[in-house]
């Protein structure tokens, strides 16, 4: 997903999205370990998109730190 598009959330969206992907990713590896995962590329991109929401809420916690 798209930097852009995640900073249009709110924060509870946010942490909907983050609590949705990371259930992807435990799906994804599970289905690497029992070598049926078609696309090997989708668990960097779901990691990246897991990077991206926390980045933009540990911006959002400072902007409210502030």
């Amino acid at each position: 997903m798209k930097t852009s598009k995640l900073r249009e959330l709110s924060v509870n969206e946010l942490l909907e999205k983050l609590k949705d992907s990371k259930t992807e990713l435990f799906n994804l590896r599970f289905q690497q370990a029992t070598n049926q995962l078609d696309n090997p590329m989708r668990i960097v991109e779901v990691k990246k998109t897991i990077a991206k929401i926390n980045t933009l809420l540990k911006e959002e916690e400072l902007k409210t730190a502030k």
